[in-house]
């Protein structure tokens, strides 16, 4: 059985999956336009990369997501923000500049 590009599409469906829903929580003001490109883009260049180097495309979105959760984890402990929770909510929202409504 040879495997096509199927095997990057499952990837990227479950890292969609998982992480959309895992960081859900730190976009909720963000809008869907900016979230919505973000993902097409790392579809896009993944799939193009299959055309390049085969099945290695599938380390693009992956390693993609190692710097991202250092990021993540830095800019929330530093500014003092739960990096699981976005706790506390009025602090994270005003961190991000967005409008933080009781």
């Amino acid at each position: 059985m040879k495997i096509g590009i199927e095997l990057e599409l499952l990837v990227l469906l479950v890292i969609q999956t998982v992480f959309i829903s895992a960081f859900a929580k730190f976009e909720v003001e963000t809008p869907l336009i900016k979230k919505l490109i973000k993902w097409f883009l790392i579809d896009a260049v993944t799939i193009g990369l299959y055309y390049l180097v085969r099945h290695w495309a599938v380390i693009f979105p992956i390693l993609g997501l190692v710097p991202g959760i250092i990021v993540h984890f830095k800019w929330c402990q530093k500014n003092k923000i739960n990096p699981w929770k976005a706790t506390p909510r009025k602090r994270y929202f005003e961190l991000r500049g967005w409008k933080w409504e009781e």
